[in-house]
């Protein structure tokens, strides 16, 4: 996998045929509700993922598409085909999991052919197919080794090309990458990104690292207690998250409370406990833009520092740097102003000394764009 740029998403080969669709499924084990009337709608050759937490019923919504768990209510189709009693093996779907499940006793090339074998295929159609994978992951150097002799990386390509080989309509992915360290994850990211891209089928993925979903995913949703948050594009479900909690989960965010005090044109001015604020309504749902009042977000990048104690000019705040963390791109700030603490996050672009000092005056400036009115 030696191209290393990550394709655009609006590049990818998506089209509006449906690959899944889940119909108001829900899953309980005993008392307890894993899963609460989800229903959701993946399309083919979209790289689509579950986000959320440990526990908020991701991984059993995987294992139902799988078949690998049966839902106690609601309907899954595949293909168009409902599959509600369609065992595992039967399914047009593949499983990657965390522990990539290789067999120890069989070398690369042989675990990758055990599915067509299981499936009496034609020798010469499992030489042709099982060479074409380890082409596309480009394991060759290594195809005679056992799962012992390899890296994790390498054994997570064994892993893809074995799920790949079978030609299935959908696969599935179990946080493959969690075991990995973080250099050797984002590599990856870039891999598995164009890997989806070349064979041109749904990918649906389940994470709890946000970076790890926004890089990767066509659309995300954002899981939480067994029902769907929010669903949506990568880009979307950061810059307009509708909730506090895909706020949170998908970033850091200032949230605070506001009322409206005017309304003009593409814009609303709100009092709020920085005083006056203006907040721009463009991309902003009727619905919301119509309250009186506004739960308020905005991202600590669009939290603009200003030398000095200058608040001449709309949605400008008097501060003072408490605390910052210096992680070499940028730096992480938490500034005290009289009313809250704001987080700031500020690029290093200058050369030499960046940005502010403990203790140092400043101005917050909110942009007006970045103000995000939530649901709740």
């Amino acid at each position: 996998m030696s191209d290393s740029s990550i394709p655009s998403q609006s590049s990818a080969n998506t089209s509006r045929e449906v690959a899944v669709e889940i119909k108001g499924v829900s899953k309980r084990f005993g008392d307890f509700v894993a899963l609460n009337n989800v229903s959701l709608t993946i399309y083919k050759g979209e790289f689509f993922s579950l986000l959320g937490p440990s526990g908020c019923g991701k991984t059993t919504l995987l294992r139902i598409i799988a078949g690998l768990e049966f839902a106690s209510e609601g309907e899954v189709r595949i293909g168009g085909v409902d599959v509600g009693d369609v065992p595992a093996y039967r399914r047009p779907v593949n499983t990657v999991f965390q522990s990539y499940a290789l067999f120890p006793h069989l070398t690369v090339r042989e675990n990758i052919s055990f599915g067509l074998r299981m499936a009496n295929r034609p020798e010469s159609e499992i030489t042709e197919r099982v060479q074409r994978v380890i082409d596309l992951v480009q394991i060759s150097k290594f195809s005679d080794r056992k799962p012992q002799q390899l890296s994790g990386g390498q054994r997570q390509r064994v892993a893809l090309a074995r799920a790949v080989v079978n030609e299935p309509k959908v696969l599935l992915l179990d946080e493959p990458m969690g075991a990995l360290d973080m250099k050797l994850r984002k590599e990856l990211q870039v891999e598995l990104l164009n890997l989806q891209r070349r064979l041109g089928i749904s990918f649906i993925y389940v994470t709890h690292d946000k970076e790890e979903a926004l890089v990767m995913s066509d659309r995300i949703a954002v899981v939480n207690e067994g029902r769907i948050e929010q669903i949506g594009a990568a880009e979307e479900m950061y810059e307009r998250p509708r909730t506090k909690f895909v706020s949170n989960f998908l970033g850091t965010s200032n949230v605070f409370d506001a009322v409206v005090k005017r309304r003009e044109a593409e814009s609303v001015i709100v009092d709020s406990r920085f005083g006056e604020l203006r907040v721009d309504l463009r991309g902003t749902s009727p619905e919301l833009a119509a309250r009186e009042r506004f739960t308020l977000a905005i991202r600590p990048e669009k939290v603009t520092l200003i030398e000095g104690q200058d608040i001449a000019g709309e949605n400008r705040v008097a501060a003072k740097i408490k605390q910052l963390v210096y992680i070499g791109s940028e730096t992480h700030y938490l500034i005290e102003t009289p009313q809250m603490n704001l987080s700031a996050e500020i690029m290093n672009t200058k050369v030499g000394s960046q940005g502010f000092d403990i203790g140092e005056n400043a101005t917050a400036f909110l942009q007006p764009a970045g103000l995000i009115i939530l649901e709740d």
